[in-house]
């Protein structure tokens, strides 16, 4: 049993990673000299502008940073809930309320990402970037954000399904 509740501590310790790694990382869409991310867009390594009202598609980037902030804080509180849980829930009971908030955390992410796979078209599209935007490509923050929805899914439902046992 120790090394079940081993394996499901580090398996959420890594979705929270992977999702505090694709929340802060500038790596959402990069190319030769430019990459951007959720908050801002950085030519040459140097020159950075932060991400404001007058980019193109604001609102859905303003959506994109409130669900992964919301999933990093939600995969967080899940885990604090998984810990108090284990010790004060009785026997056989289920970690339902932990599952709940880690399945909320998933939401979240896939909502971010899906925004983002559906919008980047538009997001890198217009004449206010000063470089060939459509020479880029996802960057490992993007596939990092669609691992970490995994990630929260399986552990929402293991979370779900886990009895507590001697």
């Amino acid at each position: 049993m120790l090394i079940l509740l081993a394996f499901i501590i580090i398996f959420h310790i890594t979705s929270a990673a992977f999702l505090f790694i694709a929340t802060i990382d500038s790596a959402w869409w990069v190319g030769d000299d430019f990459y951007m991310d959720l908050w801002r867009h950085c030519v040459n390594q140097t020159n950075c502008t932060v991400i404001d009202e007058r980019f193109p598609e604001y609102q859905a980037i303003q959506a994109m940073q409130a669900t992964m902030i919301l999933a990093t804080i939600f995969c967080c509180v899940a885990f604090f809930t998984f810990i108090l849980q284990l010790f004060r829930l009785k026997q056989g009971e289920r970690f339902v309320l932990t599952s709940g908030i880690q399945l909320l955390s998933c939401l979240c992410v896939m909502i971010a990402a899906s925004i983002y796979t559906d919008r980047h078209e538009q997001l890198h599209a217009g004449e206010f970037y000063d470089f060939d935007v459509a020479s880029g490509q996802f960057g490992y923050s993007f596939i990092l954000a669609w691992m970490a929805f995994a990630f929260t899914l399986v552990s929402g439902v293991m979370y779900l399904i886990l009895r507590k046992r001697k």
